[in-house]
């Protein structure tokens, strides 16, 4: 079955007006879906109180996903208790847990026919382990009815318990964006700590070795190339299999603006390097976020023969 998504979901009218008239270079256009699939797909996640980091964080692949059935599911509420920089998803003070959100991304996972299905969250301060029992429950849920589809998790910060308590569960993938170099953490990242990310990527590879991990970056927010080459170099350290790297691109006029537009050249090139230092899967390029093309990502690094 083939969904697709066309229209800018969760824009208001003063965003579109800000994203149609910022200056920007020609190599960086908007795939918008089908209004067909659009409707289509929101009726399944609105039908199960679900939401999606594709429309939260008005990600610009959006039309693309929707278009080939796929998503990233956003759970514990679509309000995260931090603010950062660059992120377009609402903040504020959180719902409750929903309890049924776990069977319900499951059964999105069986109406989508998904193969493989990308898990994150908002990032839940307010929750004794930041949220850890939702991503297990919603896992074990997904595997409960979806038995042949892999599971990569993105996780926020947590404690050192809670990423054991969750990484022993075993997902074909683990995942935690390190977003951009520690210089600019003040700025787009005020609430972080560049060591608390790398540490977390490292306890996971450490504890359970056969995990595939992942992380990504975004350019174009005022790092230096000398900046980026450390950065990968750090998260090559920590055993990172996988490497993201994309463009920021500002979601409305209240994140952080754009420095700079990277060349799809200059992307070709740190994809390259990133091979260079001997990560197993390397993805760069203007419109690349950490979900982008996922299944293809995990498919090349792992050891198990999963079916096409």
């Amino acid at each position: 079955m083939d969904f697709g998504f066309g229209i800018c979901l969760g824009f208001s009218a003063s965003d579109l007006e800000f994203i149609f008239y910022m200056p920007i270079p020609n190599w960086i256009r908007h795939h918008f879906p089908k209004p067909e699939t659009l409707v289509q797909m929101k009726s399944i996640f609105r039908g199960l109180s679900l939401h999606t980091v594709c429309e939260e964080a008005k990600c610009p692949n959006i039309g693309e996903c929707f278009d080939r059935g796929t998503a990233t599911f956003l759970i514990l509420g679509d309000i995260c208790t931090r603010n950062c920089g660059f992120c377009g998803v609402k903040k504020g003070k959180p719902s409750q847990v929903d309890k049924e959100e776990p069977k319900h991304v499951a059964q999105a996972t069986r109406q989508l026919r998904l193969s493989h299905v990308v898990v994150t969250s908002v990032t839940r301060d307010d929750l004794t382990d930041g949220g850890a029992s939702q991503f297990i429950a919603t896992t074990n849920e997904i595997r409960k009815i979806n038995p042949r589809t892999t599971v990569e998790l993105l996780l926020p910060i947590l404690d050192l318990q809670s990423i054991k308590r969750v990484a022993v569960t075993y997902p074909e993938v683990i995942s935690h964006n390190i977003e951009t170099v520690p210089s600019l953490y003040p700025q787009v990242r005020p609430r972080y700590n560049y060591m608390d990310s790398l540490k977390l990527l490292n306890y996971v590879k450490k504890i359970t070795p056969s995990t595939i991990t992942k992380s990504g970056f975004m350019l174009g927010l005022g790092e230096t190339v000398d900046e980026v080459l450390s950065l990968m170099e750090d998260l090559k350290e920590q055993g990172v299999d996988i490497l993201t790297i994309g463009q920021y691109l500002r979601p409305t006029g209240r994140q952080l603006p754009v420095v700079d537009y990277i060349h799809p050249d200059q992307f070709m090139q740190y994809e390259e390097i990133g091979y260079s230092f001997g990560f197993r899967y390397v993805v760069a390029g203007p419109y690349v976020r950490s979900s982008y093309k996922a299944r293809e990502a995990m498919l090349k690094c792992s050891a198990k023969p999963y079916e096409a």
